[in-house]
């Protein structure tokens, strides 16, 4: 592969951080704000991140949640391109069940064409909502034969975005525009470029899943810690050398909240988890804030339930949340860190991102 494609993906290590660093963004939307103010805030952190170092910034999938302003990752990606100049943008991830696999390559494909040589595109097989949503968006109450047929679906991405096809397959003659095919095309001149895949997962099926094809993989820790560790030692044994990679490249999703002032870290924090409260119970709603969570009265059930999401989401202040990322780092042997930072207000959560990098010594704005 060649050596500034094979950089797309392993990135490199800025200031005294032991990997490289990037962002996740749910674009989170807080009490007493609009999905405007959160999508404002996506560009804010995006052009932040740019200028201090970090590697990329992902957007993830998510469906029926009035808190998540993410629902169509393309759009909010084309929207951060035209911000940004030189930071890779990505889906962390697109949900290929919820999809045809022309319409993914369509829509990467033109992001590639905005944002030519910096576009990721990461793909996961769960449906990013409930399963009432997840039947709306494929228009099946069949599930699980989605996520049952995601390698052949996954084959099919890849190769309309390779635009390889073999003689006498039924689409054979389609092709994803933008695309390879415009490049091979009489008087054709676009680029034959196209954005690396990786896999997105919380378990063991797309680890050994992206081991065997020799991708990129993308660990959700910071919704399974449980699982992290089984995960990339599955990916690692798993792997096979290919035309994408040489050897194995882990990134893991981590929840990272660093503030000025360590008592406010743990305020934030908490609203953030009668949050996921309120969405493990069916009562989605929009991010509550500190003051709603010091009032809320929380079930004896539901303390436990915030006690053990709390314990894997780093937090306090920057040299606090520095100790505790490098040494999840050396638990876990990832390749590289993607933070994500929840809290009410989008202010917290720039202001996280800014005194992370401080705390690295990334560099300066």
């Amino acid at each position: 592969m060649a050596a500034d494609a094979v950089e797309e993906i392993r990135g490199t290590a800025q200031g005294t951080a032991p990997v490289p660093l990037s962002v996740l963004d749910l674009v989170t939307v807080g009490a007493g704000r609009t999905a405007t103010d959160a999508l404002r805030t996506s560009v804010d952190i995006a052009r932040l991140a740019e200028k201090r170092g970090f590697h990329r910034y992902w957007v993830a999938e998510h469906h029926s949640m009035p808190g998540v302003a993410s629902s169509s990752p393309a759009v909010i990606l084309a929207h951060l391109a035209a911000h940004t100049d030189r930071i890779r943008l990505g889906s962390g991830g697109v949900m290929l069940p919820n999809h045809a696999p022309l319409v993914i390559a369509e829509q990467f494909g033109t992001l590639e064409a905005m944002a030519p040589g910096r576009v990721d595109l990461g793909l996961g097989r769960a449906p990013g909502t409930d399963g009432a949503t997840a039947a709306a968006l494929r228009r099946t109450d069949r599930l699980n034969e989605g996520a049952d047929d995601f390698p052949q679906q996954l084959a099919e991405l890849i190769r309309f975005l390779d635009d390889d096809f073999p003689d006498g397959h039924p689409y054979g003659r389609i092709h994803a525009v933008p695309g390879p095919v415009q490049a091979t095309s009489p008087g054709g001149v676009q680029s034959a470029h196209r954005p690396p895949v990786w896999l997105l997962g919380s378990s063991g099926f797309s680890a050994r899943l992206a081991g065997t094809l020799g991708l990129p993989f993308a660990f959700a820790h910071h919704f399974s810690a449980q699982n992290t560790v089984p995960a990339l030692d599955l990916y690692r044994d798993s792997f096979r050398p290919s035309a994408v990679l040489d050897s194995p490249y882990a990134l893991i999703g981590v929840s990272a909240l660093a503030t000025d002032d360590e008592k406010e870290a743990r305020r934030q924090v908490q609203a953030a988890a009668l949050n996921m409260v309120r969405l493990r119970t069916g009562r989605p709603g929009l991010v509550p804030t500190p003051e709603e969570a010091e009032a809320y009265d929380f079930s004896p059930m539901e303390e436990e339930f915030v006690r053990s999401w709390n314990a894997n989401v780093i937090h306090g202040t920057a040299d606090e949340v520095r100790t505790g990322l490098d040494d999840l780092r050396k638990r876990t042997g990832a390749d590289e860190l993607m933070l994500t930072a929840n809290a009410h207000g989008g202010d917290v959560r720039l202001r996280s991102y800014e005194l992370i990098a401080d705390a690295y010594g990334l560099p300066a704005a």
